[in-house]
């Protein structure tokens, strides 16, 4: 839908401005023999991973495939295991590709700038890209290769070669950032073809079944927000004597030092029984305790 798609868009416009004050602050090639490969993939990769776990963690979906549990008023309904596993598989595929977004246009975005694939494997260029004289070893060679991405560490009589290396590095970065993004795109595209053709619904049957699911989410969540501020608003009332946000409060409650106590202090979700649990100290003990203690009276025009 639309809103995927706007998401998706301001995910890898934030990631692109992202990688480019990341790039501008913090990426400096070592220009040394065997760590310009580590660090240019660590550059590369790490963030690249690190977007992808927290594209993962901000999906809802993932949180509800990973909590959620087989109602026990599926059984007689949906007793096709395979079909089952097709339905997680799906919701895996659409989780992923979700995720997916942030860390290919990282991806896409550090080869076309090429930065970080010229400090990985500036000392792996082919000999002949260098006008080595034949008494130099090999161990030699790539320590000059590795220095080629700082260029103040190149001396005047090898900064022709230094350009040639730099340019054939830069050709390979784009060209495989531009394949990365060519293949994602036809990825993407045949992903949504296969989905249309083997989709039961209809074009318009389809749109309507999306309103729906939107629709039906914003009322839950207004629902739940609502009700859930209904309920906490008993057990707030019972512990001070009064409503939230009443104008006509003719007494208070005085809450006595051990009442102070029991909702004071780190609270975990309690299961009370096999259908309810204590979301919290305060509703552990509005439900326990009676209605009693000190009241104190109010003036209503103080």
């Amino acid at each position: 839908g639309k809103e995927v798609v706007i998401a998706n868009a301001i995910i890898a416009i934030l990631t692109i401005g992202g990688q480019q004050l990341f790039s501008f602050f913090t990426f400096s090639c070592p220009c040394h023999v065997g760590q310009n490969l580590i660090y240019g993939l660590a550059f590369l990769g790490v963030p690249a991973l690190i977007l992808l776990v927290v594209g993962y963690a901000l999906n809802t979906q993932t949180w509800r495939l990973v909590t959620g549990k087989r109602s026990p008023f599926q059984k007689e309904t949906t007793p096709n295991r395979l079909l089952h596993c097709k339905l997680i598989c799906f919701v895996l595929c659409s989780i992923t590709g979700r995720a997916l977004v942030a860390p290919v246009t990282w991806l896409a975005v550090t080869l076309i700038n090429g930065s970080y694939y010229v400090c990985a494997m500036s000392e792996y260029v082919s000999v002949h890209y260098y006008g080595a004289q034949p008494n130099v070893t090999a161990s030699e060679r790539r320590r000059i290769l590795a220095a080629f991405p700082c260029s103040q560490l190149v001396p005047p009589e090898q900064a022709r070669a230094r350009d040639e290396v730099i340019l054939l590095l830069r050709y390979q970065s784009q060209v495989a950032g531009w394949l990365l993004i060519a293949v994602v795109v036809i990825t993407v595209f045949l992903s949504y073809c296969l989905a249309s053709c083997f989709s039961p619904l209809s074009f318009l049957h389809f749109r309507y079944w999306s309103s729906y699911v939107h629709n039906e989410q914003e009322l839950f969540d207004e629902a739940t927000d609502q009700h859930s501020r209904l309920y906490a608003m008993q057990h707030v009332r019972k512990f001070f004597g009064f409503v939230p946000g009443s104008e006509n409060v003719k007494e208070i409650r005085i809450p006595s030092l051990k009442e102070w106590q029991a909702i004071s202090g780190l609270a975990f979700l309690k299961r009370v029984d096999e259908e309810h649990y204590d979301y919290s100290l305060l509703h552990d003990w509005a439900l326990k305790e009676p209605v009693n203690g000190r009241f104190l009276k109010t003036d209503e025009d103080p």
